[in-house]
Parts: C-alpha cells; structure tokens; sequence
C-alpha cells in the first residue's frame, strides 16, 4: 500500500480477495500498510522511500479501496500494527494515522480494525483512543500483552475496556486473535467470561 509502484498489484491482488471472501460468504477484509509473510514478518519496510511518498501512496490506495468496498459490499478493515515484538518496520503503527485517513475518505465501508493487544504495545491509553476513534472503529481485536494470549494473562484491564465499549454503544464485531496461555478449554473460558 505505501510504495506507489505497487499500486495496480496491490489493487489486483484486493479485488482477488474480494472475490474469495464473496464465495466463502465473508463480510470483510482487512488491509494492511505493508505486506506480510507467512510468520506475520514485514516482507520490505521501504526504507528508500520517504514518509511523505508511503503516507500519500497509502491514502490514495485507501481511496480506491473504498471505491472497491462500495461497489462489491465488502467491508474493508484497515489495521495498525504493532512494531514492538511482531512487525517490525510495518508503516502504520498508529490508531490515529489509521482513523484520521478513514475519517478523510469518509466511506462507510472502509473502516479500522483496532486491535487492542497491538495497541497496547504501540501507544497504551486503549481507553482515550477507543473514545477518540470510536466513529471509526469498525472490528476489535482481542489478546493481552505480553504474550497475545487471552484477557487477564496479562497488564490489560479487560473489564475496563469491555465496560467502555458498551458505554459507547459500540456494536461492531470482537474477535480473539490470541495464542491460549494454558490450554484452548482455559483461553475459551476467559473469552466467556467477557461474552465472547
């Protein structure tokens, strides 16, 4: 998405997962800034290219990404990553680049998917930003930090987080992407403990 002689590869290759989240009946899709390896590592971080041209070329990807979800009813997510321990170099590490953008392109379709476990890491503050966000906050993620195992393994404070999103009438998708500290029967039921 940031490197702008990637741009028609980069929309090819969206408009192929379009049509395979049609056929397996899926509602969404996320995106990301770099691309990913199998492992979760950034392929290329782009060093050659300034700020400047990945910001621009991310937006105007974004851009036609909405255009794409409009017209095929796919919702895109757009996700920031964290840099700490998983994707070191990925471009976009931060809610408010991730929500300023959507906010910008103003499409109901193209929203941000914010994953509080890479958030965590990132920037902290989960509370302020899920309330500064909230309008663009489409899909939430779920682990806990350090670890991406499940709520209460670790420094979150779940509860908190789960409380304010009910405050705020949010109603979107939760979805736990987590390694199970002890056991799946043990993960799944601190999962339930939350709704999940």
């Amino acid at each position: 998405m940031i490197d702008p002689h990637h741009h028609d590869k980069y929309l090819e290759f969206l408009r192929q997962s379009i049509d395979a989240a049609k056929k397996l009946g899926a509602s969404s899709v996320t995106i990301h800034s770099n691309a990913l390896g199998a492992d979760g590592h950034v392929i290329h971080n782009y060093q050659e290219l300034s700020y400047t041209v990945k910001l621009c070329s991310m937006f105007r990807i974004l851009q036609e990404c909405a255009d794409l979800a409009e017209h095929s009813g796919i919702m895109m997510y757009l996700e920031p990553l964290n840099i700490i321990t998983d994707h070191v170099g990925n471009f976009l590490t931060s809610t408010q680049m991730a929500a300023e953008m959507t906010r910008l392109i103003g499409c109901e379709k193209l929203k941000v998917l914010y994953d509080v476990y890479h958030m965590q890491l990132n920037e902290g503050k989960l509370c302020d930003t899920i309330k500064t966000y909230i309008d663009q906050i489409g899909h939430i993620h779920i682990a806990d930090v350090p670890g991406r195992h499940e709520p209460d393994t670790g420094e979150i404070n779940f509860r908190k987080v789960f409380e304010l999103l009910q405050q705020l009438g949010y109603d979107g998708y939760v979805g736990y992407e987590l390694y199970p500290f002890t056991s799946t029967r043990n993960a799944v039921q601190a999962i339930m403990k939350y709704g999940g």
